[in-house]
């Protein structure tokens, strides 16, 4: 089965060939169980039991170990590669094994988060599934089921609109220059230790309801920011930090560029625009086919226009359905 999904994103069922490339799936998504890997995953496949892959650009990004048991359907390793998250991929990928869970006769899917429940609670609530235990989720799959709703805290769904943007040539103007009479310096975070990048991102997305990476153990986040793929440059105003960006080397020759944004403090004085033209500046430095990203309707009103004017075009667009997360206390309420 390969299912077309309107996006870069191919949906099929897994083979035995791919049991190296889930193992290291699960490994980076933090679903890993060293006593059952991939290869012993899919001998049980076949009959009531199937691991649905998504592929992008030819390789697997997405994965779902879906069962059926009496009425019961059942989902587990239900993962996104670090580097493809914000793309609606899990979101498509678990709509296509409920699908299929529904066709071999389960009257309610019920998703085992594989990493602790506080990690993947609000990714399963986006997706409409109530809380039943400290790590079982569950929602029916009845038609009169809705596609967004749980069975908590339904009164505070947020909807955004995602803009994916592309640039596939380097600017011809240089990077700009930095706001006058401020000592400005973008330095490569060698390595980041957790702590500090948690101060970054938690200050810096806050206000714009960044939430995915405030939902990873130490350890994952540890393995993502540190890897020699992730390129994180922060900027410093006057000897303080002031804002940060990630660029992301996954899935050479693309770069994406997953996070960039300012402390609040910063917001307003021109140093948002220094900082997206001299990363772009530095991407390019790189062989590289496109450099990516993606905006919301949550971000900065004028995130959208700034990245239009540093030479990205719009390529796509998707309404994305999560449950707000301060109320399922992922950022503190103000």
């Amino acid at each position: 089965m390969t299912q077309d999904t309107g996006t870069d994103l191919a949906i099929r069922h897994a083979a035995p060939a791919d049991a190296g490339a889930l193992d290291r799936l699960w490994d980076l998504a933090g679903v890993a169980d060293p006593s059952e890997p991939a290869e012993t995953v899919l001998a049980r496949t076949g009959g009531q039991t199937a691991i649905f892959l998504g592929e992008s650009a030819g390789e697997i990004v997405a994965s779902a170990v879906v069962s059926v048991t009496g009425a019961h359907g059942w989902l587990e390793h239900v993962c996104v590669h670090p580097g493809s998250r914000r793309r609606g991929y899990g979101r498509q990928l678990v709509r296509a094994a409920e699908i299929w869970l529904s066709e071999q006769g389960a009257g309610e899917a019920r998703a085992v988060l594989d990493v602790p429940f506080t990690e993947a609670m609000p990714f399963a609530h986006a997706l409409g599934y109530g809380q039943q235990a400290a790590a079982l989720m569950a929602r029916s799959l009845t038609a009169r089921a809705g596609a967004n709703q749980g069975t908590d805290a339904d009164d505070a769904l947020l909807q955004a609109t995602i803009t994916h943007l592309e640039m596939r040539h380097p600017p011809t103007h240089p990077p700009p220059h930095a706001p006058a009479g401020k000592r400005v310096a973008l330095m490569r975070a060698e390595r980041p230790t957790v702590s500090f990048y948690r101060f970054l991102y938690n200050t810096v997305g806050e206000q714009w309801l960044w939430w995915e990476r405030r939902t990873l153990s130490d350890d994952v986040l540890a393995r993502i920011i540190q890897d020699e793929r992730s390129e994180i440059y922060v900027l410093y105003v006057d000897g303080s930090p002031a804002g940060f960006a990630e660029l992301e080397h996954w899935r050479p020759p693309m770069v994406n560029l997953a996070y960039i944004g300012l402390l609040p403090e910063y917001i307003g004085q021109g140093f948002g625009r220094y900082l997206l033209g001299n990363v772009i500046d530095l991407a390019w430095q790189n062989e590289i086919s496109k450099l990516t990203v993606s905006t919301n309707t949550l971000d900065h009103h004028r995130a959208i226009s700034l990245y239009q004017r540093m030479g990205f075009e719009p390529v796509s667009q998707e309404v994305w359905t999560m449950h707000d997360p301060r109320v399922v206390g992922l950022i503190p309420a103000s």
